[in-house]
């Protein structure tokens, strides 16, 4: 735990949240700033900053509760489905591993992910992406 860490301090009880889910790994609160009403946000209870810091062993019952957020967030707010999101350092607003979860309803105003988007330049330029991102992939297996 980091006594400065906003979730930690939850996670301690230090700080109060309307927490939705619990359990020996994770726990899951609402967004005190939503997108929508019912958005959330799971943590692991352990500080991890980011997934890539999340040891292998917590990384199914962290997702087991990610899939059982998303099922309780769809059926309780009666949404048609659900955004998932992970920040990973970049605009994490508190540097513990969390997912949000927010309810989503056709039409209802998000739109896609929340910055723009472009093509690539060519076929060319995306096959040379993919293929950087596959030798890292590789590399990282053999490690």
């Amino acid at each position: 735990m980091i006594k400065t860490c906003k979730f930690c301090r939850i996670i301690l009880g230090e700080l109060l949240a309307s927490i939705v889910l619990e359990d020996e790994f994770c726990m899951a609160f609402l967004d005190s700033r939503p997108l929508f009403q019912g958005h959330c946000l799971l943590v692991p209870k352990v500080h991890y900053e980011t997934l890539m810091d999340l040891p292998d062993s917590l990384t199914r019952p962290f997702f087991s509760d990610a899939k059982l957020l998303c099922r309780a967030v769809e059926e309780s707010m009666s949404a048609e489905g659900t955004f998932v999101a992970i920040n990973n350092r970049v605009s994490q607003s508190v540097p513990h591993l969390h997912v949000h979860v927010v309810p989503r309803r056709r039409k209802d105003g998000l739109r896609g992910f929340f910055w723009p988007r472009s093509r690539y330049a060519d076929e060319g330029r995306m096959q040379e992406v993919a293929e950087r991102i596959r030798a890292a992939v590789r590399m990282m297996k053999d490690e």
